[in-house]
């Protein structure tokens, strides 16, 4: 019986993102030799190479690169147009991955001359295992691209596809950016106890055990959210006190409009470093 055959994977960017998702390639029995990073900083090329031995770390694309099955992008907007015209030229007919905010997937088609691109909008607990992600490809991926890419971002966590480019601005502005703003509540939290004679530790332990545990519930629940949340607040009660309180400072519709205006700055940055 001959032996499974491995996709070979090139990372442009060895970051966070990248470092998450090759652990979970890694992890799953994906071969350190089927992967291949292209990092310009000696220090993450160095960190890379003692996570991941035998995986090929590059300076900067070259032809000492392998033909790749699949690129995935993980640069900085501002700099992924001057790196895919750098690499382009090195990375044949592959399907093409990016995790990079913003940039869509027409300028991606112009500066690598390929229409076979799927954009990603990951989040940072991908680097634990429980991300998600929103996914759009364009026309000419195929299922079996599709399938690739499934195989890959699940190493990191849960998907969802979305059929319209546009939609990814909104997944960035709810999951992308999304667990920031559970941290500043959780900061609140934090020091909200604190102030009322909790201990720090005790107080974040109790912060951070409670949104586990409430986001654990809501996923488990076939209940709407608002049944959910109408169950813990008793009219007249503590929990009633504190949304009462919340609801007369519009606090929901403050945080709405802080989703809009994470948005509105994920189109934005696709029309700055865009073609």
């Amino acid at each position: 019986m001959n032996a499974p055959t491995h996709p070979i994977i090139t990372f442009i960017g060895g970051g966070n993102m990248a470092s998450a998702i090759i652990g979970g390639l890694v992890r799953q029995g994906h071969p350190s030799a089927a992967l291949q990073v292209v990092e310009p900083w000696d220090e993450q090329r160095a960190k890379l190479a003692q996570q991941f031995p035998g995986m090929s770390i590059l300076p900067a694309a070259s032809a000492d690169l392998k033909p790749s099955n699949l690129v995935v992008w993980a640069v900085k907007p501002q700099t992924f147009k001057d790196a895919a015209l750098a690499a382009g030229p090195f990375l044949g007919n592959a399907l093409h991955l990016s995790v990079a905010a913003g940039i869509t997937s027409e300028s991606m088609a112009g500066w690598l001359q390929t229409q076979r691109i799927v954009r990603a909008m990951p989040n940072t607990p991908a680097l634990v295992g429980l991300g998600m992600t929103g996914l759009m490809a364009r026309a000419a991926v195929s299922d079996a691209d599709r399938a690739l890419v499934e195989r890959v971002v699940r190493t990191t966590g849960e998907l969802v596809w979305v059929n319209v480019e546009s939609d990814l601005d909104a997944v960035t502005a709810l999951s992308g950016s999304g667990p920031a703003y559970v941290f500043y509540f959780l900061e609140a939290m934090r020091d909200a106890g604190t102030r009322m004679g909790l201990a720090p530790e005790v107080a974040q332990q109790l912060a951070i055990g409670t949104f586990i545990g409430a986001a654990t519930l809501a996923q488990r629940s076939s209940e709407p959210l608002q049944t959910l949340r109408e169950r813990v607040t008793s009219k007249g009660g503590t929990t009633y006190a504190a949304i009462t309180s919340m609801d007369a400072s519009d606090v929901k519709i403050k945080f709405e409009e802080a989703l809009f205006a994470a948005q509105r700055r994920a189109a934005e940055l696709g029309k700055e470093f865009g073609a």
